[in-house]
């Protein structure tokens, strides 16, 4: 609920944008000629949540000490360099490499003993990424509305996660690990602004892990599970 709160702002405040932009009178363009360049460079500075989406294995309720299994969502934040390839009049070729970091945690509801009485505790594994991630993406733009244009994005991320070898602390334990390779589909929108010696755009991007994630370490907290695929859902400003 909260998830979808959030994301309806933001895409109101994107609509709304839209609208006012429409609703302009013709204005002097700020860098007429910039979409017209063959490529161009720049960087994004974003924020990003990182969640999963976990699926319960077929022996999960033959499991002793589990009793459920719960994802949070975690807040992290995005590091991009942006190479530009003009493909044809609204068209674009982009590579957007950078670090993304984040979290998951993964709630698990076990059975401790405490004073010779087995109780229900909830342990909660605290799982941290850095991602080296390598976008290649389509950019989809409409017609210049002034000094705005909206803009659609889509394509395919290879991820490398540069902390899942990281060692687990005695106080972390039991603490499951993730692979170090992803596939994220990934889908947004955002709004180009004209300015006299710059652009700036911002963008909401939904990735979705295709691959499996879960590393199999032979006991119950990954037993329990059938697979974990990652989900990142992500709000940059890119600077051209």
């Amino acid at each position: 609920m909260v998830k979808t709160k959030y994301i309806s702002i933001l895409v109101l405040l994107f609509a709304t944008t839209i609208t006012i932009a429409m609703g302009q009178k013709r204005q002097v363009w700020n860098k007429p000629l910039y979409d017209e360049y063959p490529y161009h460079f720049g960087f994004a500075l974003g924020v990003n949540t990182f969640t999963l989406r976990t699926v319960n294995s077929s022996t999960f309720f033959e499991l002793e000490d589990i009793y459920s299994i719960e994802s949070e969502r975690q807040p992290g934040f995005s590091i991009l360099m942006v190479g530009n390839l003009r493909l044809a009049h609204n068209l674009d070729l982009r590579f957007t490499p950078g670090l993304i970091f984040g979290q998951r945690n993964l709630h698990y509801l076990i059975d401790t003993v405490h004073d010779s009485q087995i109780q229900l505790t909830e342990h909660v594994m605290r799982i941290e990424s850095t991602y080296a991630t390598f976008p290649l993406l389509l950019k989809y733009r409409s017609i210049r509305l002034n000094n705005y244009r909206p803009y659609i994005i889509a394509g395919i991320n290879y991820a490398f996660d540069l902390e899942s070898e990281k060692k687990i602390r005695d106080q972390e334990k039991p603490k499951i690990r993730f692979n170090r390779h992803d596939v994220y589909l990934e889908a947004g929108f955002g709004i180009d602004y004209y300015f006299p010696f710059f652009k700036l755009s911002s963008e909401i991007k939904f990735s979705v892990g295709l691959l499996d994630i879960l590393r199999r370490d032979d006991t119950q907290y990954t037993d329990a599970l059938e697979k974990v695929n990652s989900r990142i859902f992500s709000v940059l400003f890119y600077f051209e």
